[in-house]
């Protein structure tokens, strides 16, 4: 189980992310097709997982704006952007934002990836969505870099999972 805070407040996850160098846990989630996706669909290229509580917050709004951007121009990675959001809310959020380089997951059908990647907040009023997160896996799907974000109202560090995932 690992704490984080909401506003300064403790809040706990079911357990911890997936230590680097481990494979990532294959999942199935939610695209915005209702179409089952999981983790071989998005091939043998790295891949970025921004987890997220919910896109129509503040915060986790400019983190898929910010990992769009960057990642323009990069079509040798993925980047995953996975909320409890219905994939209508996050369709009509990239439309509305004009996000064209991310892929927005929904955990509509079940909450096993929360649980598998040890971001299932448990206690608190966000009880039962997932704490803010970035998981950077190789074109192995082998886990090269994670943080999980001590406090749910902070940006995740663009700057270092950015350089893990496109090997600068």
């Amino acid at each position: 189980m690992a704490k984080v805070t909401l506003k300064g407040n403790p809040i706990s996850t079911n357990g911890e992310l997936p230590k680097v160098g481990a494979t990532a846990a294959d999942f199935v989630l939610v695209d915005k097709e209702l179409n089952n996706k999981s983790l071989k669909d998005f091939g043998d290229k790295p891949k970025l997982l921004n987890i997220v509580p919910s896109l129509d917050t503040a915060v986790c709004s400019t983190s898929a704006k910010k990992f769009d951007q960057a990642i323009k121009g990069h079509p040798e990675v993925v980047v995953l952007t996975i909320s409890t959001d219905l994939p209508f809310a996050q369709g009509r959020f990239c439309s509305q934002e004009k996000i064209a380089n991310i892929t927005t997951l929904s955990m509509m059908r079940n909450k096993d990836f929360a649980r598998d990647y040890g971001v299932l907040i448990q206690d608190g009023p966000l009880a039962g969505i997932c704490a803010r997160a970035v998981v950077v896996l190789d074109k192995n799907n082998k886990v090269i870099y994670t943080q999980l974000v001590p406090e749910i109202t902070i940006e995740p560090d663009y700057e270092k999972a950015l350089k893990y995932l496109l090997g600068k």
